[in-house]
């Protein structure tokens, strides 16, 4: 069984969700809210297909028409069976520094919210290295089960990042030519502590770069770490798989 543990099966996106969804047949799929709309989408998905599980969050990029009701639907949804983690979260330094002081604000908010309901945390961090590491590093998110998802930095930041208890999403980048670094995290971080992503619609792996992703598409990932690691695609497949069910507390009857 494969896991895709993160993607955005989003309306804006697909024509035909049910069509991409029944193509992951017995496969699960967790697909992760960025603001208040796509985290109702989310939940309408979790409760129409059984292999659906989902995240609720407000991605760092959406704050600009943030309001704290954003946070209150969020609370009021996590009593959802289906509802495993708080995500997307994190910072994103890439399309501006502006805002940095209320990016960790809403960041440490729901990772609050995270640790309060026993939910994982599901993580974005672009060109925000040192303040996400600094923010997770707290001895009050000790305790928390993390996913640091699309893992893009270096093998000695990702060793430090799984001294946390964190776990790394590995997707679609790591086919790509110029992956170097990348693969070199791979090679040398034990697959107890990564788990496998599309981050659908976006990052298709080879051989579908430059095409829009979908879930099912995570099978090439598992595939790339196998050559990287020189193993059975199988064992990559059931170890990243277990890491998930754990991770996200996973219950499930396809």
């Amino acid at each position: 069984m494969l896991i895709d543990t993160h993607c955005h099966l989003f309306s804006e996106y697909y024509d035909d969700i049910d069509f991409v969804i029944k193509n992951m047949k017995s496969n699960i799929i967790i697909v992760s809210g960025t603001n208040t709309e796509t985290n109702k989408q989310v939940i309408k998905l979790c409760n129409k297909y059984k292999n659906v599980y989902g995240t609720l969050g407000i991605h760092p990029s959406e704050l600009e028409n943030f309001q704290s009701s954003d946070l209150d639907f969020i609370t009021e949804n996590l009593n959802n069976k289906k509802i495993v983690g708080i995500g997307e979260i994190g910072l994103d330094y890439y399309w501006t520094t502006d805002n940095k002081e209320k990016q960790k604000e809403i960041f440490e908010k729901q990772l609050q919210l995270a640790k309060k309901h026993n939910k994982t945390a599901v993580i974005h961090s672009r060109d925000a290295l040192t303040d996400t590491y600094n923010i997770l590093n707290k001895k009050e998110y000790s305790n928390m089960k993390i996913v640091l998802h699309c893992y893009s930095y270096d093998l000695e930041t990702a060793q430090k990042i799984v001294k946390l208890g964190i776990k790394l999403g590995i997707g679609g980048i790591i086919t790509f030519d110029k992956s170097k670094n990348l693969e070199n995290v791979v090679k040398n971080i034990d697959l107890n502590h990564l788990l496998l992503e599309t981050d659908s619609p976006y990052l298709s792996p080879v051989p579908f770069r430059g095409k829009q992703n979908k879930p099912s598409n995570v099978r090439f990932i598992a595939e790339k770490i196998a050559e990287i690691k020189n193993i059975d695609v199988e064992k990559v497949i059931k170890s990243t798989s277990d890491n998930a069910i754990r991770q996200f507390d996973i219950k499930y009857d396809l």
